[in-house]
């Protein structure tokens, strides 16, 4: 305990010590926060499923009729028949033959690419002596800028892994020149970053997989629901829908949910199903929340009004924010980071920006690079013109206070 005790010390000593705000009324673009009503740019709730009355409604029918609970892991006590119909349902939407839901989006990756990258071994030897060895001779190309949770799978695979430089496709290729053309590699990538708001450069990724036979991996959490003409995701924007071999999503941000899903084939599914140990070895999605989730997927797929609106809604800000000479990277979707770079300074305006009735969380280090601390803004369907710019001018008003 002492050395917790003396880690915990310096990080706060450090400023690093998280103080997250008390949130006392559901998601939207108005929320009270602290006892105030604050205007909310900090939600994954893009096309307010999470508190649509379809979907409440919905899982007010599943709790009446499964209750809160599953009881244990499904391969335990069986598959509720609601857990298919969430799986099929996402297959579909996604245009894959198959899916697999996780508690939560971490967890299907933390679970799915230790599962694919290190496959079982199945000779008669493991057999006989009563034990599982896996293969651990496949390499892992990640993007630098990619989510904890695939960084998380990566090192649970305890496979060999190359570092990539953020969206650098000659650096990827340089890399994977580096083995055999029958070597075993996976590509993984984010399909929009969630801390920079950047799109995967996907077609150059699908060309080089091809050229040196590498299998990819698409976590497409942030564009399920949002981009491409059917909202279903960043291989649909770029036209090359069925592209990606794995594609991982969550049910927390389009869908207003909670939980993740990987869709493929029904073999990889089926693969996936017997090897991922986050998905064996615990309970699955809450009943209501899938009996919610259902609704909320017929609901995002029948409305496209919502994700043209949270495009359009991000687009405005986004050059309003450029307008007024904020630096927002290179975003090009809903998430739009506002580059401090002092991490104490992010912290400020962030507190600032509070206090005068928006709140902006502020992503420092080690979310971020040290000295890239980022206001980071997530927009909505449902956000108008007016609290956009009522953002836009209060923080033009921090800037000039607080000296940035």
């Amino acid at each position: 305990m002492k050395e917790i005790e003396k880690t915990l010390e310096w990080i706060k000593k450090q400023g690093l010590y998280p103080n997250p705000p008390i949130v006392s009324s559901p998601h939207d673009t108005e929320v009270i926060v602290n006892n105030k009503k604050v205007v909310m740019f900090a939600t994954n709730n893009y096309l307010g499923m999470m508190k649509d009355p379809r979907v409440i409604e919905a899982a007010v029918e599943g709790v009446k009729k499964w209750g809160i609970g599953n009881g244990s892991a499904r391969l335990l006590t069986g598959n509720l028949e609601i857990h298919h119909q969430l799986e099929a349902a996402i297959a579909k939407f996604k245009e894959k033959e198959s899916a697999l839901s996780f508690t939560t989006g971490f967890m299907a990756n933390a679970g799915a690419i230790p599962a694919l990258a290190a496959t079982y071994k199945t000779d008669l030897t493991s057999l006989l002596m009563g034990r599982t060895e896996k293969n651990r001779d496949t390499i892992i190309f990640s993007d630098e800028y990619n989510h904890a949770s695939i960084v998380t799978g990566i090192q649970l695979s305890r496979c060999a892994k190359e570092i990539y430089k953020h969206c650098d496709m000659p650096d990827l290729e340089s890399r994977l020149k580096k083995y055999p053309l029958e070597a075993r590699k996976i590509i993984i990538t984010d399909g929009i970053f969630s801390m920079e708001g950047d799109i995967a450069p996907l077609p150059e990724i699908f060309a080089l997989a091809t050229k040196y036979n590498a299998t990819t991996y698409l976590d497409d959490a942030h564009a399920t629901g949002i981009f491409g003409d059917n909202g279903r995701g960043t291989e649909e924007h770029f036209k090359l829908q069925g592209k990606a071999d794995v594609v991982m999503g969550t049910f927390t941000k389009a869908f207003g949910g909670v939980g993740g899903f990987i869709v493929g084939s029904t073999k990889l599914i089926d693969y996936v199903r017997v090897t991922a140990d986050s998905f064996i070895f615990t309970a699955p999605i809450a009943p209501p929340v899938v009996y919610g989730l259902i609704e909320a997927i017929k609901v995002v797929e029948a409305e496209s009004w919502r994700r043209i609106k949270v495009l359009k809604n991000a687009a405005y800000l986004r050059e309003k924010l450029v307008e007024n000479g904020f630096d927002i990277l290179n975003s090009q979707t809903q998430i739009i980071p506002v580059r401090i770079g002092n991490e104490i300074k992010a912290l400020d305006v962030s507190s600032e920006l509070l206090e005068r009735g928006i709140f902006v969380p502020a992503a420092r280090w080690p979310a971020v690079s040290k000295g890239s601390a980022r206001l980071r803004l997530t927009v909505s369907c449902d956000h108008t013109d007016s609290q956009m710019d009522f953002l836009v001018s209060e923080l033009n008003q921090v800037r000039d206070s607080i000296k940035l």
